[in-house]
């Protein structure tokens, strides 16, 4: 039986002097095994290519997580242009122009860290930058120079919205997530509720529907070692009842 098809957002960075496409094997590795998908990459290359002339061959999109941030103007900042890089506006573009193509298609859209972030903008949401260093928050980065392991063992707790999509997955109230962004949502866009807060009273994780096609993005990192975390795997088999139609 053909599965579902997912695009997977790439990322436009240098590569031993020239620029490639890239993609964490983590992310296409746990939805290909988890939300059992077949995997497309689209590349972030929206001079050459339109996304639309791929999405109707989609049967759903996954935004992935990345070092660069979303560029400030697109959120009505755009003073702000000389801070919070790097930036990708390649894959601003190419994804900006998923979520459209996919939501009037009315076809799932889910989202990992800098993900979450493109879809709340896209809905008409804004960012802040602080999330990292504020005093007033938790610390949501581990500090400068630590390996990765410990990048990603950094973590904290949140409480998951009763009755919403992620609280009914995994029948808790709870979770302990891992915490690697800088950046956070402030406004929340038109259409999104809210499925997990951190203490600090940031949203963690949204949902929606775009046509009647379930969005769902989360601020933490389900992808990080999947294999070993009942949790994460949760997220993806989400993905993949999504992708084939069911109820979530």
């Amino acid at each position: 039986m053909t599965r579902p098809v997912l695009g997977v957002s790439c990322c436009d960075r240098a590569f031993g002097g020239e620029r490639a496409q890239v993609v964490i094997n983590r992310y296409i590795e746990a939805a290909m095994t988890f939300a059992d998908v077949a995997v497309l990459l689209i590349p972030a290359l929206p001079e050459l290519m339109n996304a639309r002339e791929v999405a109707s061959r989609l049967d759903g999109v996954l935004l992935t997580g990345s070092p660069s941030n979303v560029e400030p103007w697109r959120y009505g900042e755009p003073g702000a242009a000389d801070v919070a890089g790097p930036y990708d506006p390649g894959r601003d573009a190419m994804t900006f122009g998923l979520i459209e193509a996919m939501t009037d298609l009315s076809r799932p859209v889910f989202g990992v860290c800098r993900g979450f972030e493109e879809i709340n903008v896209a809905f008409g949401g804004t960012l802040r930058r602080d999330a990292g260093a504020n005093p007033s928050l938790l610390t949501h980065h581990a500090p400068d120079g630590v390996s990765l392991d410990d990048l990603f063992a950094h973590s904290h707790e949140v409480s998951l919205a009763p009755g919403g999509v992620l609280a009914r997955a995994f029948a808790r109230d709870r979770l302990n997530v891992n915490s690697v962004h800088f950046q956070a949502a402030d406004r929340l866009g038109e259409g999104l509720t809210p499925e997990a807060v951190a203490p600090d009273g940031l949203v963690e994780a949204f949902s929606g529907r775009a046509g009647g096609a379930p969005v769902l993005a989360v601020q933490w990192h389900p992808e990080w070692r999947a294999g070993d975390n009942a949790q994460s795997q949760t997220f993806f088999r989400l993905l993949g009842r999504a992708l084939r139609g069911e109820p979530l």
